[in-house]
């Protein structure tokens, strides 16, 4: 494959952007799939990747306990500020009901001032009961814990706060909710939210469609605009490849074992396999309404960044 241009790899996403609806963001590599090693070199590397390609946004999610080692997510965002260009910087999602609302804000609101107003604060519940155990928190307190942290830390970000400094962004920074789909979820994300973010490996296309139209429901009943309303699909995998073994490899010997799923589940789900395949289930989430996907390359970052550019944003279609 001819190697494209910066210059022209970021206007083929802008035009993709405008006419499809669907654009793309970086989830930093926060863990090792192999023996990459975890480094400053490594995160950069990925951030100059896709600020060239015309990404939207580089994501980190948080984890205090995994299966592996794990790179903490604000930390990872802090490092990359001065490569990321005009990107957003997100959290997706920050465990707000562990972390603090208050000392959550001060972080958010250091990267918001630093960024010059480019945060977006996306926290949930978290789903590992080991993160709850390393702080001594019951996980059967999480749902009640998180609304009450959440609600806390939107009210901080907005400014109603003696925190100083400010946050840079006008209005301060928007809170986006995590939430894999459910009538219980989505009415949490109405009521606190002003984004939605789903993930891309708890859900499908046409999950996502039922979802976003319960939204748009629960949104109209409390006076909010649904078409105002930003969402965004997050951690999905990714390992474009057109080597039907190498895919195979990365289903079953890389993602499964890390998140103990079914690898045949979910090789319908996540953006692994051709370029073609992963450009046709963009293409069923754009027609979904979806308006943002964080990829989460398994490993050599710049080339998968580069492919998801070229050979995959330019066959998406509505």
């Amino acid at each position: 494959m001819a190697k494209s241009s910066p210059r022209a790899t970021y206007s083929s996403a802008s035009r993709i952007r405008e006419e499809v609806g669907l654009e793309l963001a970086l989830h930093l590599p926060l863990m090792e799939f192999g023996d990459e090693g975890q480094s400053l070199t490594r995160l950069t590397q990925a951030v100059d990747a896709a600020r060239d390609c015309g990404f939207a946004a580089v994501s980190a999610n948080d984890h205090f306990l995994f299966r592996t080692a794990w790179l903490d997510g604000p930390t990872a965002l802090a490092a990359v500020i001065e490569r990321s260009g005009d990107m957003q910087l997100a959290t997706t999602v920050s465990l707000v009901a562990l972390r603090g609302p208050v000392p959550l804000a001060k972080t958010l609101t250091a990267l918001d001032v630093l960024s010059d107003g480019r945060v977006i604060a996306g926290v949930g519940p978290g789903s590992s009961e080991r993160d709850y155990d390393a702080v001594g928190v019951p996980w059967e307190e999480r749902w009640q814990r998180f609304d009450e942290a959440a609600a806390s830390l939107r009210g901080l970000l907005q400014g109603d706060s003696p925190l100083t400094p400010a946050p840079r962004r006008s209005g301060g920074i928007p809170l986006w909710i995590g939430s894999w789909g459910s009538k219980a979820g989505l009415r949490r994300v109405a009521r606190l939210g002003d984004g939605w973010l789903a993930s891309a490996y708890n859900t499908t296309p046409e999950v996502f469609s039922a979802a976003k139209q319960s939204l748009s429901e629960e949104l109209h009943a409390r006076g909010k605009d649904p078409e105002q309303f930003p969402n965004a699909l997050v951690t999905m995998w990714s390992w474009i490849t057109e080597d039907a073994g190498d895919a195979d490899r990365a289903l079953r010997e890389v993602l499964a074992p890390l998140l103990k799923r079914d690898p045949d589940a979910l090789r319908d789900q996540l953006c692994v396999g051709p370029a073609e395949k992963c450009a046709e289930l963009l293409s069923r989430y754009a027609e979904a309404g979806c308006e943002r996907v964080h990829l989460w390359p398994l490993g050599d970052e710049p080339r998968q960044i580069e492919l998801a550019a070229t050979a995959v944003l330019p066959a998406v279609e509505a």
